[in-house]
């Protein structure tokens, strides 16, 4: 279950995200590609431009980046940071408030990946009236591609 912080619990936000995937591998690689933010570019179309502050290459407990998804330039903070099981952060930028968390589970046959996204501002409202279902959509290539980048190894080192 998520660990909604109260200002971002779904009955609080404008806009909710829910997706998740099973997938056959263990949590270590999926953790590993997840945390390299600096690579996300490299297999999700959806993040482009990210930075990590202080030069970093991982994201870490109340690692700050900056970046740039569905077109809106933010800056994150990690907000929870449980290795292997659980990341989450915020994002803001211009009209918008964004908490976006994953949740890994071990399973008997891999583990089961959770993401969920909650969201408050003007620009989040517009959004989610003008593309429908688009968050979701784009989160579900985001946990399809994980897999994929989990399934062939690790990131390469930093």
């Amino acid at each position: 279950m998520i660990r909604w912080p109260e200002k971002y619990s779904p009955e609080r936000t404008a806009v909710h995200a829910h997706n998740e995937l099973d997938m056959p591998v263990t949590p270590e690689p999926i953790w590993a590609w997840l945390i390299r933010a600096d690579l996300w570019s490299t297999w999700y179309s959806n993040a482009r431009n990210v930075v990590i502050a202080g030069g970093r290459h991982e994201l870490g407990p109340g690692v700050t980046f900056r970046w740039t998804t569905f077109g809106a330039s933010l800056k994150s903070r990690v907000e929870e940071f449980v290795p292997f099981e659980r990341l989450a952060w915020t994002a803001k930028g211009m009209g918008i408030d964004v908490y976006h968390a994953w949740l890994i589970e071990k399973t008997p046959s891999g583990c089961h990946v959770l993401t969920e996204e909650n969201q408050n501002g003007m620009l989040a409202r517009m959004s989610a009236t003008l593309r429908p279902g688009n968050m979701e959509r784009y989160h579900q290539v985001w946990l399809q591609n994980l897999l994929v980048k989990a399934k062939q190894g690790y990131p390469p080192p930093a």
